[in-house]
């Protein structure tokens, strides 16, 4: 699995035409948190549980056509589930997996703040919200 900033991960999704784009948080926070423009969603684990979404993969495989020679951007909050589900991808046999580093909201501050230190929003990058 490769990593990429929020900015570079942008970069290859706009010039990486066979690429999925994936965002596996929970399903509150894909709608109601907002989203990279241009994700497709599936979550990685989801409430009441948060266990493993044991379609995760299955779902995946649909979107990308059965191709695991497709490439794949993961995002999620921070990237630690990110990593996890690609993880998994890569040991269902996807061969080009990247994670986008710091996610969506970013990583901690000193005060326990998402999106004030790094990620996809922090960076200014193109996001919807319904």
């Amino acid at each position: 699995m490769e990593h990429l900033l929020p900015k570079q991960a942008h970069e290859f999704v706009q010039n990486e035409p066979d690429v999925l784009f994936i965002d596996c948080r929970s399903d509150a926070e894909y709608f109601f948190v907002g989203h990279a423009l241009g994700s497709m969603h599936v979550s990685w684990c989801d409430a009441p549980d948060w266990d493993v979404n044991p379609d995760f993969v299955a779902d995946v495989k649909k979107l990308a056509g059965h191709s695991m020679q497709r490439p794949v951007v993961l995002i999620c909050r921070s990237g630690k589930r990110s990593v996890e589900a690609g993880h998994a991808l890569e040991q269902a046999g996807f061969r080009k997996v990247y994670n986008v580093l710091h996610g969506f909201e970013g990583d901690l501050n000193t005060e326990r703040q998402r999106g004030k230190l790094n990620g996809w929003r922090y960076e200014g990058l193109p996001w919807e919200q319904f």
